[in-house]
């Protein structure tokens, strides 16, 4: 790389850092970063996964004392999104590559559309359970199915899996969004670490690139931190819909 493209790609990863923990689609800056600066698509894939590894570490500290309202939580989500990383990881060392090319703007817009709705879809839900039910405080069968669904994901590409993730925390939890935008951040942390202790030990990487990433995004990361606890609900919510929209339907084009 020269000069010039290690800069970009450092910048790629400070950029991608703040948008994990704040709206979760870092992947879609990051990743296309990497192919204009000439990796291979598998290559740049596994290289991204392990250099943006530090955001969601430095982002997960950042949100500690969010992460520290429901710890029953952040331990399930932990566990079902690295669980769920290994297929992830497993399943894009087999698969030809870009075989969800296709399908993964629409899952995007699709998540986008539940993070938009989800206040509505809440209300209905509570509504349904009666106004003496209690606060869903604890992952149900089928929350833990999704999100364990969406680890996969994160493992195979992971591009819009933190906006995934915020819709499945958001539609099966009844807890403040703050705190779901740090178990997302946990999540694809959870992700990340597991997809990418498997890609150094089976997949090929550009050392160089994950450098240039891990530096810019441990940064990132823990900037996002802090300016994402400090949004209000509506505003995060609009900005998650915003980009993810914006991402996904430039992938379409």
């Amino acid at each position: 790389m020269s000069g010039l493209e290690q800069l970009t790609v450092l910048l790629a990863g400070l950029g991608a850092g703040v948008l994990t923990s704040t709206v979760g689609v870092a992947s879609l800056l990051s990743f296309p970063v990497l192919l204009a600066v000439g990796l291979p698509p598998v290559v740049a894939n596994a290289s991204n996964t392990v250099g943006m590894t530090p955001a969601g570490l430095s982002g997960s500290f950042g949100y500690r004392a969010e992460l520290r309202e429901h710890p029953g939580v952040t331990v399930a989500v932990l566990a079902t999104c690295a669980v769920g990383a290994v297929g992830g990881a497993v399943l894009l060392l087999a698969l030809p590559p870009g075989v969800f090319e296709a399908v993964v703007p629409w899952l995007i817009l699709f998540t986008c559309l539940l993070v938009g709705a989800q206040p509505w879809i809440s209300a209905r839900v509570r509504a349904r359970l009666g106004p003496d039910a209690p606060d869903r405080t604890e992952m149900s069968p089928v929350t833990l199915f999704f999100a364990g669904l969406t680890g996969v994901y994160g493992g195979y590409f992971g591009a819009g899996s933190g906006v995934m993730m915020m819709a499945v925390l958001g539609l099966g939890l009844d807890i403040e969004l703050r705190v779901v935008n740090a178990l997302k951040t946990l999540a694809v942390m959870a992700s990340n670490v597991v997809a990418g202790v498997i890609f150094l030990v089976v997949a090929e990487l550009d050392w160089a690139a994950i450098a240039l990433l891990a530096a810019g995004s441990v940064v990132g990361g823990y900037i996002g931190a802090r300016i994402g606890r400090r949004l209000p609900a509506p505003v995060l919510r609009g900005l998650v819909v915003l980009v993810g929209t914006t991402a996904a339907v430039t992938m379409l084009l």
